[in-house]
C-alpha cells in the first residue's frame, strides 16, 4: 500500500467529530441499550454491536428519532430469516406523517421545506413547511374523495419537482401505493413498469426542460392513458403552460384548498412504494418496499450517516427514475431542507451542479462518480471560482469513485470537506457502506459499512475475507429490504435474485474488498465480472486508468469465455472530439493499464464505437453487451426501452464470437 494510501486525505475535527448526530446517538445508545461508549476514531465496535443486537441496536434508533408507532409493536425482529424478515410486528404508523411532523413546530413553520431551481432560472423557489403540509393535506383528501385508498398504485410521470414530493406524499398519507418514471422515459419503458402493478391514477407532466430546450411529452402521456387500462384518474401538471387533455383533473385545483392533512395508520409492512431495477435483460423487477422499513432505515443513513437535520440543505442531482429520489426525500424525513432540480447536469456549463450548490447554499451535496470524472474532464474550478462555504459533505454514488476523484475534490473543492462516497442499491433504497462523520478519509476507499448492516466480504465457498476481493454479502436483515417483488406470489424471481448463491444470506451482485482497516472498496458488478488466468477484476479498475486519457470520453471491457477454452477481453472505448484511436493511442491505453493495474488488464483488442449504451439511470451496461458478443441476438440480449441508446448496441454485433 502506497504512502498516499495509508494517510487519510481527510480527518474529521475533533470537536465536529463528537458534535456529529451519530456520535450523539452512540452515546445514547451506550446509556440506554447498552452500546459500547464512544471514543473518537472508533467507529468498529459500535458497527458490531449494531449487527450483533439488531433488537438494541433498532429499538434505540426508533426511540431516538421518536418514530410515532400509533400502535406499538409486540417485536423488534421477531423472524430474522432473509428473505422473509419480520420487522416490527403489530406496529402501525405512516411513513408520510413523519416526514411532515416537521412542519407541525410554529417555529419551523415558515422555514423552507424545499428549494426548487430549474434551468431558466438559479435562484430558488421556496416552499415551506406549512405549505407542504397545506398542499399534501388537500391533495390526500382529493384522493380520498376520488376513492384511492390503501393497496391502490398510483402512477407519476413527473420529473425533480416539488409537485411529485407532493404527489408522493399524499399518496403515502391515504395508504396506497407510490412508483414513478422520470419523464424522459420513452412510453415503452414506462409502460414496462406500470403494466405490471396496474395503476389507478396518473400525475403526468405535459413536458420538461433539459439541456436548454422543451421537452413535449404530451403523445407519451396519451399513450400511457390509452395502454394502462386501470387509470380510472390522470392528473394533469402542466410544467409548460398546457391546458389539460380531455378527462384529466388540474393539479392545482387538488392542491388549493385550506387543508390539514391525515394520515392512515398502516401496519409497518404495508407498501409504501415500488422502485424497479433497470431491467436490461428483461421486465424489470417490481420491487416492493415498506412504510416502517424505509421510515426507519432513511431515518438511520440520512440522519446518522450523513448526519443530516434541522439547519442542513440537501441537494442530490437524480431524477425520479433513481432510487436516489425517494432518498432525496430522506432529508424531509429528518427536518432538513432539500434542494429539487428539474434540468441537465451539465447546462449551461459543466458546472451547473455546482452552481446549484453555491446558489441554494447546500451543506450535503450529493451527485455521480460520474459527473466528479467529467468535472475533472473538463478543467472546472468550482472551490475557486464559486461560494462553496457552506457545504461540508459530498456524497457520490451510481459507480465507484475512482482515487482520481477523491484527488480532485479535495484538490478542488475544498481541503477541509467531508467525503461520503457510498453503494448499495435500489434494492433496498438504501446503502450498505458509505459514510461516517467520526472517520478519515482514505483515496478510494468507502469509510465504512453502515449501522446494522452485516456487511462482509465472501469468498466462492462462502468464507468471509478481509484483504482480498470476494462478494459482497449483507449476513442479517435489514428492514428496507424488499417485502416483495410484485406480480412474484411464490416469491421465487425475489429468491433467484438474491439468495440462490449462498441460502439466506443476501448476495448483492458487487466484488468488493473489505480492508484491514474496515474501509471498503467496490471493483463493480460480480455478474460482469472479468476473470483472465483464474485471477478475478473488476471493469471499474480498468475504466479509471483508462478514462484518465484525455483522449478517451468513455469506456467499455468485456470478459468472455471462449469455446475452445481461451478468454478475449476487448476493450471499447469512445473517444473525445478530435481523437483518433492509432497506434499511439492503443499503446498509451496498453502501458497505462500495465504499470498502474498489471499485465493482466490490458485488453485483447482495443476498439472505437460511436457510442455507449447504459440504463435509464446512466450506468454503462456490460451483460447485454457480452451477451451480443456470445451470439445471443440483439432482441434477447437486452430489453431495448431499458436503454438510453438502444442504437448504440447494434455496433457491438460485429464483433461476435
Amino acid at each position: 500500500m502506497s504512502s498516499e494510501q495509508n494517510a487519510p486525505l481527510w480527518t474529521p475535527d475533533p470537536e465536529r467529530a463528537a458534535a456529529s448526530r451519530l456520535a450523539a446517538f452512540q452515546r445514547f445508545a451506550a446509556e440506554y441499550y447498552g452500546a459500547p461508549k464512544a471514543v473518537a476514531g472508533e467507529y468498529a465496535e459500535f458497527h458490531r454491536w449494531s449487527v450483533e443486537h439488531l433488537d438494541d441496536f433498532w429499538s434505540a434508533l426508533t426511540q431516538w428519532y421518536d418514530v410515532r408507532f400509533s400502535t406499538p409493536p409486540t417485536a423488534v425482529l421477531a423472524d430474522a430469516s432473509m428473505p422473509g424478515a419480520s420487522w416490527f410486528p403489530g406496529a402501525r404508523l405512516n411513513y408520510a406523517q413523519h416526514v411532515l411532523r416537521h412542519g407541525e413546530d410554529p417555529h419551523n413553520a415558515d422555514t423552507a421545506a424545499i428549494l426548487h431551481v430549474d434551468e431558466s432560472s438559479p435562484t430558488p423557489r421556496v416552499t415551506t413547511w406549512s405549505e407542504l403540509r397545506r398542499q399534501v393535506g388537500s391533495l390526500a383528501a382529493e384522493l380520498r374523495r376520488l376513492g384511492v385508498g390503501p393497496g391502490d398504485r398510483v402512477s407519476a410521470y413527473v420529473p425533480n419537482v416539488p409537485q411529485a414530493a407532493v404527489a408522493l406524499l399524499a399518496t403515502a398519507a391515504v395508504g396506497a401505493i407510490w412508483t414513478s418514471c422520470a419523464p424522459d422515459f420513452g412510453a415503452r419503458s414506462v409502460l414496462d413498469r406500470f403494466q405490471q402493478i396496474e395503476p389507478v391514477l396518473l400525475f403526468a407532466v405535459d413536458g420538461y426542460r433539459y439541456g436548454g430546450k422543451q421537452h413535449d411529452r404530451s403523445e407519451v402521456v396519451a399513450e400511457l392513458r390509452r395502454e394502462l387500462p386501470t387509470l380510472r384518474h390522470v392528473v394533469h401538471i402542466p410544467l409548460l403552460g398546457t391546458e389539460a387533455p380531455e378527462g384529466a383533473l388540474e393539479w392545482d385545483e387538488l392542491t388549493g384548498a385550506v387543508a390539514v392533512p391525515v394520515f392512515e395508520q398502516l401496519p409497518f409492512d404495508h407498501p409504501l412504494w415500488v422502485l424497479y431495477s433497470s431491467g436490461t435483460t428483461g421486465l424489470p423487477k417490481a420491487i416492493v418496499q415498506s412504510h416502517g422499513g424505509i421510515t426507519v432505515e432513511h431515518l438511520k443513513q440520512a440522519g446518522l450517516h450523513l448526519d443530516l437535520g434541522s439547519g442542513d440543505r440537501f441537494f442530490w442531482y437524480t431524477s425520479t427514475g433513481w432510487m436516489m429520489w425517494n432518498f432525496l426525500l430522506a432529508g424531509l424525513l429528518v427536518g432538513a431542507s432539500i434542494v429539487t432540480y428539474d434540468g441537465s447536469p451539465g447546462y449551461p456549463s459543466p458546472d451547473a451542479q455546482w452552481r446549484i450548490a453555491a446558489e441554494a447554499g447546500v451543506t450535503v451535496y450529493g451527485t455521480s462518480a460520474a459527473y466528479v470524472m467529467a468535472c475533472k474532464k473538463a478543467e472546472v474550478h468550482p472551490g475557486r471560482d464559486l461560494d462553496l462555504s457552506r457545504l461540508r459533505a459530498i456524497g457520490t454514488t451510481g459507480s465507484p469513485l475512482p482515487p482520481d476523484g477523491f484527488r480532485w475534490i479535495y484538490e478542488e473543492i475544498n481541503s477541509d470537506i467531508w467525503l461520503a462516497s457510498v453503494s448499495g442499491g435500489t434494492d433496498v433504497c438504501s446503502c450498505f457502506v458509505g459514510g461516517v462523520p467520526t472517520l478519515p478519509v482514505y483515496l478510494g476507499e468507502i469509510q465504512a459499512p453502515s449501522l446494522g448492516a452485516a456487511v462482509e466480504a465472501w469468498d466462492v465457498s462462502g468464507k468471509p475475507v478481509v484483504g482480498e476481493v470476494g462478494e459482497l454479502v449483507v449476513t442479517k436483515p435489514i428492514p428496507s429490504m424488499p417485502i416483495r417483488f410484485w406480480n412474484d406470489p411464490e416469491g421465487v424471481r425475489y429468491r433467484e435474485s438474491y439468495f440462490e448463491m449462498f441460502p439466506g444470506v443476501w448476495r448483492h451482485g458487487d466484488w468488493i474488498t473489505v480492508t484491514e482497516r474496515g474501509t471498503v472498496v467496490i471493483h463493480g458488478r460480480s455478474d460482469s465480472t472479468l476473470n483472465r488466468q483464474g485471477v478475478r477484476m473488476g471493469s471499474a479498475d480498468i475504466y479509471e486508468v483508462v478514462e484518465r486519457l484525455p483522449a478517451i470520453k468513455e469506456s467499455l471491457v468485456i470478459g468472455l469465455e471462449q469455446p475452445d477454452g481461451g478468454y478475449w477481453m476487448p476493450l471499447f472505448v469512445v473517444l473525445a472530439e478530435g481523437a483518433e484511436l492509432d497506434d499511439d493511442l492503443r499503446a498509451a491505453v496498453r502501458d497505462a493499464l500495465c504499470t498502474q493495474l498489471s499485465p493482466r488488464h490490458v485488453p485483447d483488442e482495443i476498439i472505437a464505437v460511436p457510442a455507449l449504451p447504459h440504463t435509464l439511470t446512466g450506468k454503462r451496461i456490460e451483460v447485454p453487451v457480452k451477451r451480443i458478443l456470445a451470439g445471443t441476438p440483439l432482441a434477447q440480449a437486452v430489453n431495448p426501452g431499458s436503454i438510453d441508446n438502444p442504437d448504440a448496441l447494434r455496433a457491438f454485433e460485429q464483433y461476435r464470437r
